[in-house]
């Protein structure tokens, strides 16, 4: 009985020792993003561009139809993203503003074709239409959004930054989660035109810190990524500080006894 009893806590003192003692041999992480977000477990981070293609046969593996006021439908986003674009037409509907949504996820297929008719339309690549496989809207977190006169009208241009649904957009996406993926002086980072209109759904933390700072997707990847450079660069292991956050709850010695008195532990939180 008593081995039994010292043996379970010297278990105990091991497995709780064991994380802190291990989070002592790594440097601080002084990124202002927690490095789990920083995972991309989710895809919310994933940068698409002319460098950065998204396979042919890519589609989301989560949409979700939207039920909000549309033009030119039906739309889907992936569910996180619907949630959040669902929370923001509300919050803008309270302030006086009526939203619509113009477009939302494209199969690799569709825009391939909306890209080369306006390669033929148009004799060359204007930066308007995204090049297949390297549109926001295939990775299903990309959705245009306009007020009632823009949506009906039959194009987009930077104007509708002026409008006053567009200044209230650009103020409030990121507190749902959304940043405005081409910005307008981004255009010589980003290679598309000012689309006040296009939201990219990132997640309420990594789309406040973007728009606070102003960064686009493609200065955000390289700013998170030479931040892990420099953390390894300084001893640490990224891929163990992130198994260290993802660890589940520290072991609890819970001050209760079983049936022949030794004390029991607990391997989680309370429920």
């Amino acid at each position: 009985m008593l081995i039994k009893r010292c043996l379970s806590g010297l278990l105990l003192i091991l497995l709780l020792t064991a994380p802190i003692f291990a989070l002592a041999q790594q440097p601080e992480w002084t990124y202002p993003i927690p490095a789990n977000l920083l995972e991309n477990k989710s895809g919310h981070l994933t940068l698409v561009n002319r460098e950065n293609l998204l396979d042919r046969d890519f589609v989301p593996n989560n949409l979700v139809p939207l039920r909000l006021r549309s033009v030119s439908g039906p739309h889907e986003l992936r569910k996180e993203a619907a949630l959040a674009l669902e929370a923001m037409f509300k919050s803008a509907e309270q302030s006086g503003f009526e939203l619509y949504v113009k477009s939302s996820y494209r199969s690799y297929t569709t825009q391939n074709t909306m890209y080369h008719n306006r390669l033929e339309k148009y004799g060359k690549d204007d930066g308007v239409v995204a090049y297949p496989g390297s549109s926001d809207h295939q990775t299903g977190l990309g959705v245009d959004v306009l007020n009632r006169d823009w949506a009906n009208r039959e194009g987009m241009t930077p104007a509708f930054g002026r409008t006053a649904e567009a200044q209230w957009m650009e103020q409030h996406c990121a507190e749902f989660g959304f940043i405005i993926r081409y910005m307008e002086e981004k255009q010589d980072i980003t290679r598309i035109i000012y689309e006040p209109w296009h939201l990219r759904y990132m997640g309420p933390e990594v789309a406040a810190y973007m728009m606070e700072n102003r960064l686009s997707l493609e200065e955000f990847t390289a700013e998170y990524e030479d931040a892990i450079a420099q953390y390894e660069t300084k001893g640490g292991n990224f891929q163990t500080l992130l198994k260290q956050l993802n660890a589940p709850p520290p072991v609890v010695h819970l001050q209760e006894t079983d049936d022949e008195g030794d004390s029991e532990v607990s391997f989680g939180g309370a429920n």
